[in-house]
């Protein structure tokens, strides 16, 4: 379990380079005056505990040559040393979310390592044993928007969709780095609804149900081909569904996805 301590020009050596070979040690810069120190430090101390890191705090007005030692100008300075090496850094009171993703890029939380090994489980047929672990972080882990997130992907696979949408109900619009992401796994729910219950009266209905499992599939090419089509065709269908149905699909890829900014430019040509 991660810890804070205060450590000096004295003790720096043995707490924090020593310390650093048996587990990563977050290096804190700060000062009584400084406002941003402040809104840092309980933000830090929450972290230690789930990633499990020393958090070494340095006050620099008592410890000018540390600051100085390692490059220090403005603060609040936070480094990360790893075997005695300084891994990554930031300066200023970063949000929660950054920091996070800063840590993650060296330093795996109990959560992190438990989604690995409940992955593992589902490619080798041990769903149940993947269930099992979703439950222990859910119920370990309440407040992890990626533990929901993730979970809440395995419901849905499991047909459990009740579950899943209970879960995905809990990541509110505040939550902004995950709310998107939610709500296209949302969406997921309703794409897995249709293609197991969806009806093919018509051509449209037909379509929209096939493109509804290709998203299931994994062929997200092949569901916004046809959901554009049908845009192309009927954009009043289902109250404009495939071009809402197209933007969710955009939501699970991310902005960064060719094929996201591919069919962006292909669904603005179709609707103007």
């Amino acid at each position: 379990m991660g810890y804070s301590i205060d450590v000096n020009e004295n003790n720096f050596e043995q707490e924090v380079i020593e310390k650093s070979y048996e587990k990563p040690v977050v290096i804190d810069f700060w000062a009584q005056w400084c406002g941003p120190c402040q809104i840092l430090k309980p933000i830090l101390e929450k972290l230690a505990k789930e990633y499990d890191f020393i958090l070494a705090k340095v006050n620099v007005d008592l410890n000018q040559n540390l600051a100085h030692q390692f490059g220090v100008q403005g603060i609040p300075d936070v480094k990360i040393m790893i075997d005695g090496q300084v891994v990554d850094e930031f300066v200023g009171a970063l949000p929660e979310s950054k920091i996070r993703e800063i840590l993650s890029k060296h330093i795996k939380t109990e959560a992190d390592k438990l989604l690995e090994e409940a992955k593992m489980e589902i490619l080798n047929g041990n769903r149940e044993k993947a269930e099992e672990i979703f439950k222990y972080l859910l119920d370990k882990y309440p407040e992890n928007k990626k533990v929901i997130l993730e979970a809440a992907k395995f419901f849905i696979n499991e047909n459990k969709l009740d579950i899943a949408e209970k879960l995905l109900n809990e990541i509110k619009e505040y939550d902004k780095e995950y709310f998107n992401e939610a709500q296209a796994v949302k969406e997921l729910i309703t794409f897995k609804r249709t293609c197991e219950n969806g009806s093919e009266e018509t051509e449209l209905d037909k379509m929209f149900k096939e493109a509804s499992c290709a998203v299931l599939e994994g062929d997200y090419k092949k569901a916004l081909d046809l959901f554009l089509n049908i845009v192309q065709t009927d954009r009043s269908y289902k109250d404009d569904g495939a071009r809402k149905a197209m933007i969710a699909i955009f939501n699970l890829l991310g902005e960064g996805n060719p094929l996201t900014k591919e069919y962006r430019r292909k669904l603005a040509m179709a609707l103007y």
